[in-house]
């Protein structure tokens, strides 16, 4: 059976490999099929897609958007994206912008805790991709300022935490419509975090599909994702969201995986939208 896996990073965000780092690792990993959707970045799909073609790695265009729904972070996929649309590259830029300022805010947060650390050192860390709360972790275990890669989140930068900065806003039904206009389909990243009546209040806004298989999900959330794909008449996806680096996460790769049939469904949905 083909392995095809729909949530992977690069160093374009927050992923710890290059494009083509990553796709040979997915390669070793038997992977046939993944797409890349970096955090409002799409600078490594034609890089992937090249190479992927040279390897034998079938690559889909995606993106995962940030979007807030009150006061809860919901993370949504976007697959079949244009990647050289220009409004979805406006958008993209825009979200870039923001990180950044959004990343000099917790820096300073994080002196005011008496944490002496910089943007600069945030930025060696992020080099040319999206900056985000992983790089500054990164920058504050390099200086010795914390003993583990999660200790930044669960003690400073994390929800709730005392260096915690809130991302822009963005609603649902905003990217939602984005990604329609760049062509591709939306998806509920990541569902075992968020509350059951939150799901069916984006349901409600018209996403196309939620990610049932994800390392956060259990069989037993994922079977009933699974029911929900199937009661509202989505789509499903899955993957590894794969990072590398100190994530710790090398394991996922090859593990959580879905299937050609879920790519030929988004294909068929896209066909219906266009028709």
């Amino acid at each position: 059976m083909s392995k095809v896996d729909l949530h992977t990073h690069t160093s374009y965000s927050d992923g710890f490999y290059s494009p083509k780092e990553l796709l040979l690792k997915a390669k070793n990993a038997g992977i046939d099929v993944i797409s890349i959707t970096d955090h409002d970045n799409v600078a490594a799909i034609k890089e992937a897609a090249a190479f992927g073609k040279e390897i034998g790695v079938e690559v889909i265009p995606g993106v995962e958007i940030s979007t807030d729904v009150e006061d809860k972070e919901v993370h949504i996929l976007a697959y079949f994206i244009e990647p050289e649309n220009c409004e979805l590259e406006r958008y993209l830029q825009f979200f870039r912008e923001e990180r950044l300022k959004r990343a000099a805010r917790i820096v300073n947060k994080l002196n005011s805790l008496g944490l002496t650390i910089t943007l600069d050192d945030v930025l060696v860390k992020a080099k040319n991709s999206a900056v985000g709360r992983p790089h500054i972790a990164q920058a504050m275990l390099d200086k010795g300022l914390i003993s583990s890669y999660y200790e930044a989140f669960n003690k400073y930068i994390g929800n709730g935490c005392p260096a915690y900065e809130k991302k822009v806003h963005l609603s649902p039904q905003s990217a939602f419509k984005i990604i329609n206009d760049a062509g591709g389909l939306s998806f509920i990243a990541h569902p075992g975090f968020m509350q059951e009546s939150l799901l069916k209040e984006i349901i409600t806004a018209g996403v196309d599909g939620i990610e049932v298989i994800h390392p956060s999900n259990n069989p037993q959330q994922m079977k009933f994702y699974r029911g929900i794909v199937n009661e509202y008449f989505l789509l499903e996806s899955g993957g590894s969201d794969f990072h590398g680096g100190k994530r710790d996460d090398e394991d996922n790769l090859g593990k959580f995986f879905t299937n050609v049939s879920v790519i030929e469904a988004m294909r068929q949905r896209l066909m219906k939208n266009s028709a």
